[in-house]
């Protein structure tokens, strides 16, 4: 008998010992699947509530109303480039007097917002380290080439290249030098938006291209 009890003993703590294997395997794939199945980090100074009460300016659409510092304006076109992996865009705005302005909008990471006024007299050239322009100094900032695509009334083709140069002036004022396909550079005045000058108002309905 004493025999036979050994005999039991050492099964029973075979039969213990695989069960806590089986145990310890089961909890390692559950623990690796809950790990896996976690979201990734997300960024905490992201202005939720902004984007929630005055819209958001990165789904900015043609035929949506934008209220910039108490202006109304419609989007009559938008422009979207791409560099590489970098993205950004641009809008045609009309006001109630038919006046037109751009307003470009990119993330680095913040959303970066600037209105910009095309002014057709200025015949400088972009190049230079930087730009001396009514008593202010613009320092160039950067300059490339990027792939466009166009909807809505944008004057331009369906899709393209362009080049630009940009220049960065005292405080939030901004220059700009742009040239779609072979067309000569358009030089624009910039003036970057806070996020509470801008109002969105997303209006339905599909957008035409060219």
């Amino acid at each position: 008998m004493n025999g036979s009890v050994a005999y039991l003993v050492t099964g029973l703590g075979c039969l213990i010992a695989v069960a806590g294997i089986v145990v310890a395997v089961v909890a390692m794939q559950r623990s690796r699947r809950g790990t896996g199945g976690r979201p990734g980090p997300v960024d905490p100074f992201r202005d939720r509530d902004a984007d929630a009460l005055r819209g958001d300016p990165r789904r900015l659409s043609p035929g949506d109303i934008v209220e910039i510092r108490g202006t109304s304006y419609g989007v009559r076109g938008s422009v979207l480039l791409k560099e590489g992996s970098w993205t950004w865009s641009e809008h045609l705005l009309d006001d109630a007097a038919g006046g037109q302005l751009w307003l470009s909008v990119e993330e680095d990471p913040d959303v970066i917002m600037v209105l910009w006024t095309t002014d057709p007299a200025l015949t400088i050239t972009p190049g230079a380290p930087s730009i001396d322009l009514d008593g202010h100094r613009y320092v160039s900032k950067e300059a490339g080439h990027a792939r466009f695509t166009a909807t809505g009334s944008t004057g331009l083709d369906p899709s393209g290249a362009m080049r630009y140069h940009d220049y960065r002036g005292p405080g939030k004022l901004r220059l700009s030098f742009e040239a779609y396909g072979n067309a000569a550079w358009e030089v624009a005045r910039g003036d970057e938006l806070h996020r509470s000058d801008v109002m969105i108002y997303p209006q339905s309905g599909p957008a035409k291209v060219g």
